[in-house]
C-alpha cells in the first residue's frame, strides 16, 4: 500500500510540473527582407515575444563592418508584422551599396525592446546585394 501512494504523488507532481503533457516551446522571433534598392527593405517579422514595444533595426555589411548604415525603429503590437518597402522611418538609414563590381553579404537584424528600451530577443537574416 505505500509504493502505491508514493506512484500516485509522483504522478500528481509530474502533471503538476508539465511533465504530464507535452508543451510546445514559445516560437522563436525570425525575420526575412527584400531589398527594395537603397530604401529600408520589405521585412517580415513572426514570433514577436510578448512585452515587446519597439523593434530596432541595424543593418551591418560583413566586408565594410564599420560602415555606418544605420536602421530605425518600428512601433509594434503583436506577435508579428509586415513592413513594406520604404517602410521603416529612419532619418540616418544609408542602404546597401557596394563598390561595382562588388557583391557584399548584409545583415539585417532586429531587437526586440520592452517599454524601458531593454532588448528582449534578437534575430537576423543576411542578403547578398546586389543579388
Amino acid at each position: 500500500m505505500k509504493m502505491s501512494a508514493s506512484i500516485a504523488v509522483a504522478c500528481c507532481v509530474l502533471v503538476a510540473w508539465g511533465g504530464g503533457a507535452a508543451h510546445a516551446a514559445p516560437a522563436k522571433m525570425a525575420v526575412s527582407f527584400t531589398w527594395c534598392g537603397t530604401a529600408t527593405p520589405a521585412t517580415k517579422v513572426t514570433g514577436i515575444p510578448a512585452g515587446t514595444a519597439i523593434l530596432r533595426f541595424r543593418l551591418r555589411d560583413h566586408q565594410a563592418p564599420s560602415y555606418p548604415h544605420g536602421g530605425g525603429d518600428y512601433p509594434v503590437a503583436g506577435r508579428s508584422v509586415s513592413i513594406p518597402c520604404g517602410g521603416l522611418k529612419a532619418s540616418n538609414f544609408d542602404g546597401p551599396h557596394p563598390p561595382p563590381p562588388q557583391i557584399h553579404d548584409y545583415e539585417w537584424t532586429v531587437s526586440a525592446l520592452n517599454a524601458k528600451g531593454m532588448p528582449i530577443a534578437t534575430a537576423s537574416a543576411v542578403r547578398k546585394f546586389p543579388q
